[in-house]
């Protein structure tokens, strides 16, 4: 087995009723499953969907070897041999549509929708799952921290205090397609053509036997690109003085000097002192970058405060979501296969959240055509024609049903896209950067109320009427 071998990255119960499935004889009947969240991240108004490359090479790649199979072998159900090697045989072979990334997404729409044999569907519910949710999560946190500084320039800065590589490379490109400029990860760089950015440590500067001898070597080594860490000793009395000599040193050379960067104090305050005293310096040109645990909350309130800072770096919080690490997604089968026909199934719960909406479905975002701004996202069963065809459609709350409007004159942009057909690859993975274009053009649909950090409006997610008697007819039948 090798470290990138991601077939087994499931869970034991996976195979079990993989297992169990193959015992009675049902592993090539077909399924529908659909991946959703149930609740936005941090209050939020809207969500960010990621994950759908890594998911694609995943699923591209999936195949159990001669490591996997012994593995298998070694565990106390005793799997028989030729449940094994049916595993060898395994390739998915069904249909996946996904959203694209960068799409503005929201609760109980369907974000994945796999049609395969329950043999493969149950396998690959994990990894998608572990996917989609990190990714999705890390965008969201992102985008609001684009959000509350739009004209800035925004570094990642977290790969050290990330849960380990996968996260944090992957957590970059996240955050670099919800609006994020560079990232200090020279590996996330590489393997997706991020820019990257950085400067030096507070080491660089302990290393010399003075602020000022170290700030000139560094400027010495690199002239072209040079950004000074202030605040090793005293950032007002010693740090930016010696920057400002450095800053002079280079001009001297017919260069310039890109900026400080500040990493602990009182940021607003120190930010607004070494601003008056650059500009003292006809040093107007010099940039400010801020670090220090920054989040879209501090980075608001040091707007707030004044604070002039040109360039945030955004680290732990960013990439680990600290004050919400999970997104929540779940994987539910939405239909099963029966005498060759689907019949939609239905997952009851005490809590009302948790029922599932039965059949196979499309989810569309219904754009005005008067405003063009997104007026609810409509979810479908697949075979309703009404809205495709553009007549006459009623949105209404699935919690609050009484609450409702009808729409006559809109777009119907359906929002699951093909991905695979039979097993094979029918979509091509857009470029990075065309996926962060899309983004930001993404936000041009949606009014500012539903995007706003605090207390945003809650965007409509609507059901057809057919779709809603579906449910519950199932939620009666199977109650009564």
């Amino acid at each position: 087995m090798t470290y990138d071998n991601l077939t087994l990255h499931t869970d034991k119960y996976q195979i079990n009723m993989m297992y169990a499935h193959w015992v009675q004889g049902s592993w090539n009947d077909k399924t529908v499953f659909e991946a959703y969240f149930r609740k936005l991240p941090f209050g939020n108004g809207y969500a960010v969907c990621a994950g759908l490359e890594r998911i694609v090479h995943y699923i591209q790649n999936l195949s159990f070897g001669d490591d996997e199979i012994e593995f298998l072998r070694k565990q106390g159900e005793q799997y028989k041999e030729e449940f094994l090697e049916e595993l060898r045989k395994f390739r998915f072979t069904g249909n996946l549509d996904a959203v694209p990334e960068g799409t503005l997404v929201f609760p109980n729409e369907p974000l994945i929708r796999v049609e395969a044999r329950v043999f493969e569907a149950q396998l690959i519910e994990t990894a998608m799952l572990n996917f989609l949710n990190y990714q999705t999560l890390i965008a969201t946190k992102a985008s609001r921290v684009k959000q509350v500084a739009p004209n800035d320039t925004l570094l990642e800065f977290g790969t050290r205090r990330a849960q380990e590589a996968d996260a944090a490379i992957w957590g970059t490109r996240a955050a670099y397609i919800a609006g994020f400029h560079a990232t200090s990860n020279m590996r996330a760089g590489m393997l997706f053509d991020i820019p990257c950015s950085g400067t030096h440590a507070h080491a660089w500067v302990q290393f010399h036997d003075g602020e000022e001898e170290a700030f000139r070597k560094y400027a010495e080594a690199l002239p072209d690109g040079v950004t000074l860490l202030v605040d090793t000793y005293h950032t007002l009395k010693s740090g930016v003085p010696n920057a400002i000599r450095i800053a002079r040193m280079l001009e001297e050379q017919g260069k310039r000097m890109n900026a400080i960067r500040l990493d602990s104090g009182d940021l607003a305050y120190l930010s607004q002192k070494a601003r008056k005293q650059l500009d003292e310096a006809g040093l107007d040109y010099v940039k400010i970058v801020a670090s220090n645990d920054l989040d879209e909350n501090i980075i608001m309130n040091l707007k707030l405060q004044g604070a002039k800072i040109d360039v945030w770096g955004v680290g732990t919080q960013l990439i680990t979501a600290a004050d919400q690490p999970a997104l929540g997604g779940v994987y539910k089968l939405a239909a099963r296969q029966k005498n060759g026909e689907y019949i939609p199934v239905i997952k009851i719960s005490g809590n009302p959240e948790k029922v599932s909406n039965p059949g196979i479905k499309d989810v569309y975002r219904i754009i005005d055509r008067k405003t063009g701004k997104a007026e609810a996202d409509y979810i479908t069963l697949h075979h309703e024609e009404a809205v495709r065809k553009g007549e006459r459609i009623k949105l209404f709350d699935p919690i609050h049903p009484y609450l409702y409007k009808y729409m006559d004159d809109y777009e119907a942009v359906p929002l699951l896209q093909p991905i695979f057909r039979d097993g094979a690859l029918v979509y091509e993975l857009p470029a990075l950067e065309d996926i962060r274009s899309y983004h930001a053009e993404q936000l041009t649909h949606f009014w500012p109320e539903y995007l706003r950090k605090l207390n945003p409006e809650g965007y409509r997610v609507s059901v057809s009427t057919e779709a809603w008697r579906l449910k519950m007819a199932l939620i009666e039948q199977h109650q009564g």
